[in-house]
């Protein structure tokens, strides 16, 4: 391998590693956010919208995890209390848990996908947030798919490119824009960064209010 093939290596695996880092902080940002969202009573939409969960699917599990993040925190503790450097980390750890799963559940209550009269913003977890203005919709429909697990985020055909936003491999609206248009995805890589799509799925909780709503504008 040359010097400057190795140069280049190096500077790539340092730019991942500074990604990644810069992620990481952004999502832990985004679970203290949330939990002052929660806190505070103030859902991320904008006036005159009207927000629409996504968090059903998931709502049972989360607090599954929640829950036996809570329960596990004095069983530990009781186990290692004889090891106070062991006890102290293990105490540390296991409260981060537990305050990034409750805020992962308040991220999903405190940020829903919206409609108003600038548009549609399609939300995420923690990092999605695309925001299309109705000017970019050609149309919204409801249509209830079911994928295989792991199937691809963007899936491609001969006429349309579609960015696949399942709650447990499940979408149930289909959004199409008037053309190809550029979004942005967490992450880098084939599947993150900015992507051209001509199409979303998504899923709402409840799509028929959803529809009621989006008739307002189209």
């Amino acid at each position: 391998m040359s010097t400057a093939t190795s140069a280049r290596a190096e500077a790539s695996l340092w730019q991942r590693i500074g990604w990644f880092l810069k992620r990481a902080l952004l999502m832990e940002l985004s679970i203290y956010a949330s939990i002052g969202r929660f806190v505070a009573r103030r859902p991320a939409i904008a006036p005159g919208a009207k927000g629409f969960g996504f968090h059903k699917p998931v709502l049972t599990i989360l607090m599954i995890f929640i829950v036996l993040s809570a329960v596990e925190i004095p069983i530990f503790d009781l186990i290692v209390h004889r090891w106070p450097a062991v006890r102290i980390t293990l105490l540390v750890l296991g409260i981060w848990g537990l305050t990034w799963m409750f805020g992962l559940l308040c991220a999903y209550l405190m940020r829903p996908h919206t409609v108003g009269p600038d548009g549609i913003r399609v939300r995420g977890g923690l990092e999605l947030d695309i925001a299309l203005s109705w000017d970019d919709i050609a149309s919204v429909a409801r249509n209830l798919r079911v994928d295989e697990p792991k199937s691809p985020k963007i899936v491609e055909t001969d006429a349309a490119r579609t960015l696949m936003l399942r709650m447990t491999d499940e979408t149930n609206l289909e959004i199409e824009l008037e053309g190809p248009t550029v979004v942005k995805l967490p992450g880098h890589g084939r599947a993150g960064g900015e992507q051209s799509v001509t199409a979303l799925r998504i899923w709402v909780d409840d799509p028929v209010a959803f529809m009621d709503e989006v008739r307002k504008y189209i």
